[in-house]
């Protein structure tokens, strides 16, 4: 394919959400790095109506369709029409369907997304995850308000080991830098307050782990980072930025990161949501 032209679009088709065909067909792609493709997913196939959308799609754009459906009869239905329409549909779960039904002499439930119901707490985790990673350090602020929790703070304050910890228990975190001379936005002041935790230390403690990491990174001369008339300044700014939004402070002096993590859950009042507790 020429690397000018526009990509080759596959369908995903699924009953479910499409993680399932979305995961073959990259598998397969690996297989091709320079093609220029594009998976366009469609999820949440219930009736003949969504699957002749589907075939139109491919139709139009010249590509084809792998689909996943565990309810036989759409399966069967999406087979005649992609086949009437010229379109190749590859069936990737109908043929294992149907020989783990002979060989275990027992029919499927055809209930699309079974499997994900089954899994949602490993789901809802790696969600958690995902979103936290992505709105580390200030980044996506246009989503903050899809976060479980907000972290603030200065720098090495621990915002981003506390907000991993607690995505793996199955939070939504997002953390911010507070900087002085860099303008705070508003949008953080938009924020439910009561979802919001500044974190804060003392100035010996910070200004120790910032000397180590200094050392780590090879910084020999002397800097703001390091000072401490400055280090001072900066908590004193990060107090007035949580008092103007109304926000909880936490001082993690001396608090290992599952210390802060379970002081965190109980004053969010989320301990009787087993995914959420913190292990024992």
């Amino acid at each position: 394919m020429s690397k000018s032209a526009s990509p080759f679009r596959i369908f995903v088709v699924s009953g479910g959400v499409g993680a399932c065909g979305e995961q073959v067909v990259n598998t397969v792609l690996a297989q091709f790095p320079e093609a220029s493709v594009e998976i366009v997913t469609l999820g949440n196939i219930r009736d003949s109506a969504q699957l002749d959308r589907a075939v139109a799609l491919a139709a139009e754009s010249g590509g084809i369709i792998v689909f996943s459906l565990v309810d036989a009869g759409l399966g069967s239905y999406m087979r005649k029409i992609a086949d009437r329409r010229g379109i190749t549909a590859l069936d990737i779960t109908g043929p294992l369907l149907e020989t783990l039904a002979k060989r275990l002499d027992m029919p499927p439930l055809g209930q699309p997304g079974l499997y994900r119901r089954l899994h949602k707490e490993y789901f809802e985790r790696v969600a958690a995850i995902e979103f936290t990673m992505s709105h580390d350090d200030g980044r996506n602020p246009e989503t903050w308000h899809e976060a479980d929790l907000l972290l603030l703070g200065v720098s090495r304050t621990g915002k981003t080991p506390l907000s991993i910890y607690l995505s793996v228990l199955g939070w939504k975190v997002a953390n911010f830098p507070i900087v002085p001379g860099l303008e705070i936005p508003e949008l953080l002041f938009r924020q439910e307050a009561s979802r919001v935790i500044g974190l804060t230390l003392s100035h010996d403690r910070l200004l120790s782990f910032r000397r180590h990491r200094s050392d780590l990174l090879g910084m020999r001369e002397k800097t703001d980072y390091i000072d401490p008339a400055k280090i001072v300044g900066e908590l004193e700014f990060a107090g007035r930025v949580f008092v103007k939004g109304g926000f909880e402070v936490m001082d993690v002096t001396d608090k290992t990161v599952e210390a802060s993590a379970n002081e965190i859950i109980k004053r969010l009042g989320k301990v009787s949501d087993p995914r959420r507790t913190p292990p024992v």
